[in-house]
């Protein structure tokens, strides 16, 4: 068992302060038609269960924070969102938390577009009041990139929310939640030649555009063309990837003290 919260006081106590500690971080916001709510949450999840299940004692996975920032959607029911200011108490309070009690090394797995922004300000923040902690923050499409780009076949503005490697996680994690079936065709286009990254594609410029500018559907991608064994695949390929890099943390030496 490598869940902090099911842990007793005794146990976390006797644990080895080298170990890494994960902070998977989600949201509830629109997922078109076809998704539900709750999807970025579901899938944080499922990579914090992952590296329960394959690290053992070698990880300690906090509980994930379930509603993010996700303002970007706010034109679309059932959206729940908090502040960056919120946001950013609630990440620094709770890594805090396990900084203070003497762990060293610190993951923030970020599962939302939406919460990037404030991630980085938690991991500034926390890298410069805490020197020799490492404080480190990862995305589950960054941390694998190259493989998800063999995986998806979609091409450019095929994968971005809502999409191809989304739907297929989701029908892995949470097959009777999706409606394939009400899956939109693509309908997302670059405003200018300059915005046309997407999830795997970064743009040199970024461009605010609420999640119904770019689609009425509130899709960034193409669903359509997700399956269960994209998922598996999806799942396997950033499994990998999340547990080389806690073992790398796991492995190297730290300064700090407890």
């Amino acid at each position: 068992m490598t869940s902090w919260a099911q842990l007793t006081s005794s146990q976390v106590g006797s644990w080895d302060r080298g170990v890494p500690v994960v902070l998977p971080v989600g949201a509830v916001e629109q997922h078109g038609p076809h998704l539900p709510l709750i999807t970025d949450a579901a899938i944080a999840e499922h990579f914090r269960q992952q590296l329960d299940s394959e690290l053992s004692e070698d990880v300690l996975t906090l509980p994930t924070i379930v509603v993010g920032y996700s303002a970007i959607h706010q034109g679309f029911r059932g959206t729940l969102s908090v502040r960056h200011s919120t946001l950013l108490d609630q990440l620094t309070d709770i890594a805090e938390s396990a900084l203070t009690d003497g762990f060293h090394n610190l993951i923030f797995l970020n599962t939302n577009g939406g919460n990037e922004g404030v991630v980085q300000v938690a991991l500034e923040e926390l890298g410069a009041r805490w020197p020799g902690r490492r404080i480190v923050r990862t995305t589950w499409w960054r941390i694998a990139l190259d493989a998800l780009k063999g995986i998806s076949d979609t091409g450019p503005g095929g994968v971005g929310h809502a999409c191809e490697l989304e739907t297929s996680l989701m029908l892995l994690i949470e097959p009777e939640l999706v409606d394939l079936a009400a899956a939109p065709p693509r309908a997302n286009q670059p405003a200018f030649t300059w915005d046309s990254g997407d999830l795997l594609r970064s743009s040199p410029v970024t461009l605010y555009r609420s999640s119904a500018d770019v689609a009425e559907t509130g899709v960034f991608g193409e669903p359509r063309t997700a399956s269960l064994a994209k998922g598996k695949a999806i799942s396997e390929v950033v499994t990998a990837q999340l547990v080389a890099l806690v073992r790398s943390l796991r492995e190297a030496p730290t300064s700090a003290s407890s």
